[in-house]
């Protein structure tokens, strides 16, 4: 198979033929039709994961169609069109038990804990706990953008931040998963403020939904600007960027007993950001994690999907190749991309 590929970190990845993989008896091999190029991987590529082992083939939001199936492998078969969420569970824990397969401690990840989708094939263990069917109506593309960003903050949004219609969101940084928490939020009815350094992207956050926009550049005390908009603070504020500052600021703009929702990764040097954290106390906030999102719960998205109310299709930037996808992985940090980049040709 044709894939992306790195013997080490922060070196520019190769284009390289390597072995087809097979699948474990209770996986798959996926034909990827689709993959999304996420920050993520660009955290995996500079070496702040530590589940990654070299060599590697980085990607983690896919779609495509089943090419293989294990022997034990029995609601899936060959043909089928999938997707899976980037944390797949393993099935047989407590967490999983209980429906928490996102943090499974034997969780799989493509991309991190095992080779991923910038390929023309990826194997996924646990197929029959983590996969997801896509419905016929559906694109690869948009699938794939499903994978990580929008099925994270629908996560973020719905089941961790528990926003309500008529509450205000404020939403820290307009990338990928900000904008999809803004879309998202929208669609619940809430009142969205869109926070970022780039007046293109807050335009476009204007565009699907956001009835504010903050630019960080100008501003010089975002928190205050949030709060004097909202009248008092965010019921709900999300960091979707993960750096120190879009953390405090987002805990620091909530109104009392207000709900801050960490998505945005704080790896390497910003793993241990400061907080405001007597106003957590005084004020009695609420500090949640999201970390990706089961495959049950993809029902509920689907359904809102289907219906119209969101509209994940909008939030693809560019289509692009494999080879492409070589600068814009190793130009992540600093890029100025509006929407979803998805690798579609191999």
């Amino acid at each position: 198979m044709k894939a992306m590929y790195y013997d080490a970190f922060g070196k520019t990845p190769d284009i390289r033929v390597l072995p087809d993989p097979t699948p474990s008896d209770d996986g798959v091999v996926i034909k990827v039709e689709a993959t999304g190029l996420c920050r993520s991987d660009w955290h995996g590529w500079m070496g702040h994961d530590p589940d990654i082992a070299l060599p590697h083939v980085p990607g983690h939001e896919l779609a495509g169609t089943v090419a293989a199936a294990g022997k034990g492998v029995l609601r899936y078969k060959v043909g089928d069109r999938v997707t899976v969420p980037f944390v797949s569970g393993c099935g047989r824990c407590g967490e999983c038990h209980s429906g928490n397969q996102q943090v499974c401690a034997n969780q799989f990840q493509p991309g991190f804990t095992h080779w991923g989708s910038f390929a023309e094939y990826v194997a996924i263990d646990f197929a029959d706990q983590n996969l997801v069917h896509l419905p016929d109506n559906l694109d690869y593309a948009t699938a794939a953008s499903l994978g990580c960003r929008f099925a994270t903050s629908f996560r973020a949004i719905v089941d961790q931040g528990r926003v309500r219609g008529g509450e205000w969101v404020a939403v820290h940084g307009c990338g990928g998963v900000g904008l999809s928490a803004i879309m998202i939020a929208t669609a619940l009815g809430a009142n969205v403020i869109a926070i970022d350094i780039s007046e293109t992207k807050l335009s476009f956050a204007r565009e699907i939904g956001a009835v504010a926009t903050i630019d960080g550049s100008v501003t010089g005390d975002v928190a205050e600007a949030v709060r004097e908009i909202t009248k008092g603070g965010a019921h709900v504020s999300i960091d979707a960027l993960g750096s120190p500052v879009t953390c405090f600021n987002s805990i620091k703009n909530l109104r009392r007993r207000g709900r801050h929702v960490q998505v945005g990764l704080m790896l390497g040097e910003h793993a241990s950001p400061q907080i405001p954290m007597s106003q957590v106390i005084g004020h009695e906030l609420e500090i949640y994690g999201s970390h990706g999102m089961q495959a049950w719960r993809y029902q509920g998205m689907m359904a809102m999907l289907q219906t119209g109310k969101l509209n994940p299709q909008k939030l693809i930037g560019r289509h692009i190749s494999l080879e492409e996808a070589v600068p814009a992985l190793m130009t992540m940090d600093t890029a100025q991309d509006l929407g979803i980049s998805v690798i579609t040709r191999f």
